[in-house]
């Protein structure tokens, strides 16, 4: 009997490449509601400001209805995070869209008629604004596999910044043919599409709150629940103090100076301009490398990212050319999407599922309340003491609090514990 020829041991083949999360059709239909919701939170204010220029509403009128819409934001994107958490997100991003879009026909009724109803109307367009932040975050996190966040987190942040890039003259080319009223209607067509276009996917694990068949907490223990889900996360809370500093510091001195410095110093409007565009073109620069390149220490690289912020006050302070002072500006655009994406990618991959939402509510509610409050506070403060010492404790600020954020032990990699050595991104490489 003769004996069979051994059999050979196949080679092992390499896993198949992971597909671009770009021709992903779930993802791509969350990606279309995050765009359409951010250009319609933009428009707003923009289009609120060419009322102004027609006279259909005063500035006073105006300044009282962009207030109403960060009171509703506010208040709704601590109830939304909660909400996220205890049902679907894909209906919580539902409703609050829709009640975005409600807002926009109360708008255009309003418009030089009731500044109450306006006022009204903005407060539940803020409302829907804030009640879908923290679900986007979430859902995010559910349609998207862990290896493919980040570049998901770059491309929801790339069209944002188009979006703000191209809007205004797009907004301004719309408003030669079309009224003001007509716009507002318009800003609710891009709400309703936020509002229908996410699409669900079939979970891997159960999504929200496993307990969710349990009796419920109230709104108040569960959103408890969540700062205490933030509190198991060190690297949290130090980047999160880090990020509310720079926001409530250089990003309202930056907002009051560079007006005034433009024309004061420069004597022209065009630094304004030139400034403003490239901190956008900056921060698609910063957008489009974090998709593709991880740094080891990825925590330490997004801190330096955002401490990066500090050269626009820094630049306004100083008598420099204005070509320093555009290029400060693009330099904090760049690394402000350089903190945001991997900030957002380590939120999804490292707090309780269950509590994502809660969690990433308190990042808005902070970062996004405390923006107000520099405002008021600054444009008080330069006329009390002048422009440059105000803008050099800002930039001073923008530097030491993500450094003093680097100095918490997880703060380097933004994550408890070592991460092991898991998928890598699609790009390929990890390390600058």
């Amino acid at each position: 009997m003769t004996s069979s020829p051994p059999r050979s041991t196949p080679a092992p083949t390499a896993p198949p490449p992971t597909r671009s999360v770009l021709r992903d059709p779930v993802f791509l239909r969350l990606w279309s509601a995050t765009t359409a919701s951010g250009l319609a939170t933009w428009a707003l204010p923009f289009v609120l400001g060419l009322a102004v220029l027609t006279r259909d509403l005063t500035p006073a009128g105006l300044g009282l209805v962009l207030a109403a819409r960060t009171a509703g934001f506010l208040g709704a994107v601590a109830v939304g995070g909660v909400l996220a958490d205890r049902h679907s997100r894909r209906a919580v991003v539902l409703w609050s869209g829709l009640a975005a879009a409600a807002a926009a026909p109360l708008l255009a009724l309003g418009l030089g008629r009731s500044l109450l109803l306006m006022a009204a109307a903005a407060a539940l367009a803020g409302a829907g604004q804030g009640a879908c932040r923290p679900a986007f975050q979430a859902l995010t996190a559910e349609v998207v596999e862990p290896e493919r966040r980040q570049r998901a987190n770059a491309a929801m942040t790339f069209s944002v910044r188009v979006s703000t890039l191209t809007g205004p003259a797009l907004t301004a080319l719309l408003a030669a043919f079309l009224d003001i009223a007509t716009l507002l209607l318009g800003i609710g067509l891009l709400w309703l599409a936020a509002a229908l276009a996410p699409a669900a996917r079939p979970p891997r694990t159960a999504p929200g709150n496993p307990a969710a068949a349990a009796p419920r907490a109230s709104f108040a223990k569960e959103f408890l629940d969540g700062i205490r889900e933030a509190r198991r996360h060190p690297w949290f809370l130090a980047g999160l103090f880090a990020l509310t500093a720079v926001i409530a510091t250089g990003y309202s001195a930056t907002a009051v100076a560079l007006p005034l410095v433009s024309r004061d110093r420069y004597g022209t409007g065009i630094v304004l301009a030139a400034a403003t565009t490239a901190y956008t073109l900056g921060a698609l620069a910063g957008a489009f490398a974090v998709s593709r390149l991880r740094p080891r220490a990825e925590g330490w690289a997004a801190l330096a990212g955002l401490a990066a912020y500090g050269f626009a006050p820094l630049s306004l302070m100083l008598p420099v050319p204005a070509a320093v002072v555009v290029a400060a500006y693009a330099v904090a655009g760049l690394g402000i999407e350089l903190f945001n994406v991997p900030w957002f990618t380590a939120t999804q991959r490292e707090v309780a599922p269950d509590k994502l939402a809660r969690v990433s509510s308190l990042d808005f509610l902070l970062s996004y309340g405390l923006a107000p409050v520099g405002l008021a506070v600054i444009a008080p403060a330069v006329a009390a003491f002048g422009a440059g010492p105000v803008l050099a404790g800002c930039a001073l600020a923008c530097f030491l609090a993500p450094a003093c954020a680097a100095l918490v032990p997880s703060a380097r990699d933004f994550a408890v514990r070592p991460q092991a050595a898991g998928p890598r991104e699609e790009a390929g490489a990890r390390g600058t």
